[in-house]
């Protein structure tokens, strides 16, 4: 039988999510969780065949604890909050309820999920990279760091290198692999704070120090930190633009 986790901060709102699920019992529910952490781990624990996920939740939120995940599970969005990239949900989720949803309104949702085609992907990783961040979220980035998650504040990063299929998040504490796409970051991060530099790097502005010539048409950048990151020609146009050179 199908195994659903629950995964919100809120007591009622789990409550009212296995109610509704009564009608539904050929679905086990297989464990509740109130923040993204114990999420993560029962998801890796439990590997359900189905999440109601709330987005808004304490210690990491909803996106954050699915960019963790290599496979995210197939997810249903429960949130109170409708600025949260609707449109991005409806094209690469399951489904999303928005607080206080109805019964014949979960009924559907649920429907959709059971009745997608075999093999079907549920492209949630596609759907976090076109999601706009909310407001905690553009502060910081969330890694996981030896078993471990670590919340790395945007100002400790002092440039991002782009490495395979996931990025180095470079800071003074060491490089951490984040499973997200340079082209991610480059939305994600503020304009203002963060340049893209060379295919592979985007820099900290304000720890720039020296931009240098370095073979043709490409440079190199010195931080503050003693580091140094190559700049191409087109990220040496960026670097002019936002540094007002």
């Amino acid at each position: 039988m199908p195994n659903v986790l629950l995964i919100d901060d809120e007591p009622l709102a789990r409550r009212v999510v296995r109610e509704y699920l009564k009608d539904f019992p050929e679905l086990v529910v297989c464990g509740e969780c109130g923040d993204g952490f114990d999420g993560l781990k029962s998801i890796r624990q439990l590997q359900p065949d189905l999440v109601f996920l709330d987005v808004q939740m304490p210690k990491i939120n909803g996106f954050e604890m699915l960019e963790l995940l290599e496979q995210p599970p197939p997810v249903i969005f429960t949130t109170a909050f409708d600025e949260y990239a609707m449109r991005a949900f409806e094209a690469h989720a399951v489904d999303y309820l928005l607080k206080p949803f109805s019964q014949e309104r979960f009924a559907r949702a649920v429907q959709k999920w059971q009745t997608q085609q075999p093999g079907q992907a549920v492209k949630v990783a596609e759907m976090l990279g076109q999601s706009p961040a909310s407001p905690v979220q553009a502060e910081r980035i969330v890694v996981r760091n030896d078993g471990k998650i670590k919340i790395i504040p945007l100002e400790e990063v002092h440039f991002l290198e782009a490495a395979d299929d996931y990025v180095n998040i470079v800071t003074a504490e060491g490089s951490f692999p984040k499973n997200k796409t340079m082209s991610d970051f480059e939305k994600s991060l503020p304009a203002h704070l963060f340049v893209r530099c060379h295919r592979s790097y985007t820099v900290q502005v304000r720890l720039i120090t020296r931009i240098e010539p370095y073979e043709k048409d490409n440079y190199t950048v010195s931080l503050s930190t003693g580091e140094r990151v190559p700049v191409s020609r087109s990220g040496y146009i960026r670097l002019k633009e936002v540094l007002g050179l």
